[in-house]
């Protein structure tokens, strides 16, 4: 029977070996609290507490059980809109820098868990932009040339390697390199733990009521005390109600996900090798990976957010995404979805996640707006919002302030 609602994440993890972390209470004071304890919460944690910080995680909740514990897994090199849209709406300059710094954040961020031993079911099978149509390989090869034209490696794959590889009958696709794949939710929780490890204060279902600043300081104020900091990273991936003036910078979507039951292995020897996670150029665009290497899962059919009847939308994206995965591979067919949930975002206008300070919230780092569905968004904050507490930024860390678009 097809768990709605739910993902198969958080099933991977039992009970009696899911960290249970305290609830914040009374009054204390660090140098840096983290609102927010996803994957992007975690491995800022990580980050700072590593270079010396003394640092506070807050989390409402559990730990990755929220936005991290929903997403795809997919460690990807690119930042989700195409590099002609990117560089439309920025410059080329800009979409190079973007791209460049998006693809180096990925590698970066395989290396560090695989230093760290965290078992989280990481594999780098790479990773594959596909066209299934002939629009679609139109405007594929127009991104590739836009890409080459600006000094990015985008090799072109041909119909029969794609059929080899993806076992996927498609005109051409472009190989995106350093493609992995994980299971987020165990990412998060090694990620916490190795935070800890280096001196990181976690502390879960500890609601964020108020934030108020100072000259020097900022007070969070949590349902049971309070925590002065000089600095208050918010990693929550979209604006919360504390800071709704900052909602009119983004469109709210939610994307679907569906994990199909486990496929058979003659029908698997049909399917290729197995070698790329994919994407296509379909609106909204398909992502599709391998679990375990047993089963497959699709994400797409994204629409408005809305909480109108969610529990009947999930069940009726469910059924069109499992549609839309048999035309793609039709070998799939009569094969029932495992689980089918949902994963709200919140997208910028020109897909760039929006990293760093604003000018209405002294002592604040935002961390809002990844819509790449995938978690690369996560490392990459992390380095950046630990570079702007440094006061060592990069050329390309400004390429996502929110100042880019005069906000």
């Amino acid at each position: 029977m097809t768990k709605y609602g739910r993902s198969p994440w958080l099933d991977s993890v039992s009970r009696k070996r899911v960290p249970a972390y305290p609830s914040q209470r009374g009054a204390q004071q660090t140098s840096v609290v983290i609102v927010g304890g996803g994957l992007t919460g975690c491995a800022t944690a990580y980050a700072f507490a590593a270079s010396g910080v003394n640092v506070v995680l807050v989390e409402a909740n559990q730990v990755g059980r929220g936005s991290t514990g929903s997403a795809t897994g997919c460690v990807g090199g690119e930042p989700g809109p195409s590099f002609v849209d990117v560089e439309k709406a920025s410059g080329r300059a800009t979409a190079r820098q973007a791209f460049q710094a998006w693809r180096r954040a990925g590698l970066d961020f395989a290396a560090l868990l695989r230093r760290l031993e965290i078992k989280c079911g990481f594999a780098a099978p790479g990773a594959a932009i596909v066209a299934t149509t002939p629009d679609q390989a139109v405007r594929l090869k127009r991104d590739q040339k836009a890409r080459r034209d600006a000094g990015i490696d985008a090799p072109l794959l041909s119909a029969r390697v794609v059929k080899n590889e993806l076992g996927l009958d498609a005109s051409i696709a472009i190989r995106e390199n350093g493609g992995a794949v994980l299971d987020p939710y165990r990412a998060c929780l090694g990620l916490a733990a190795a935070a800890a490890v280096r001196g990181a204060a976690i502390f879960e279902r500890s609601t964020v009521r108020k934030i108020t600043f100072g000259r020097r300081k900022a007070d969070v104020v949590t349902a049971a005390g309070s925590i002065r900091a000089d600095r208050v990273i918010i990693a929550t991936g979209v604006p919360t109600p504390l800071f709704k003036s900052l909602a009119r910078h983004f469109w709210f979507r939610t994307t679907y996900l569906t994990m199909t039951e486990r496929i058979p292995a003659r029908v698997r020897q049909q399917l290729g090798r197995r070698a790329a996670a994919l994407r296509d150029l379909s609106d909204p665009p398909h992502l599709v990976r391998w679990v375990e290497d047993e089963r497959l899962l699709v994400a797409g059919a994204d629409t408005p957010s809305s909480d109108r009847q969610r529990d009947r939308v999930i069940v009726q994206r469910t059924g069109q995404l499992m549609y839309e995965l048999s035309t793609l591979y039709p070998d799939i067919s009569g094969i029932l979805p495992e689980y089918g949930w949902e994963a709200p975002y919140a997208r910028t206008s020109d897909g760039l996640p929006y990293i760093g300070p604003h000018r209405n919230f002294p002592h604040h780092l935002f961390a809002f707006g990844d819509s790449s569905h995938g978690v690369t968004g996560a490392y990459l904050a992390s380095r950046m919002l630990l570079r702007h507490h440094l006061d060592e930024l990069e050329p390309a860390d400004r390429l996502f302030s929110f100042t880019r678009h005069g906000g």
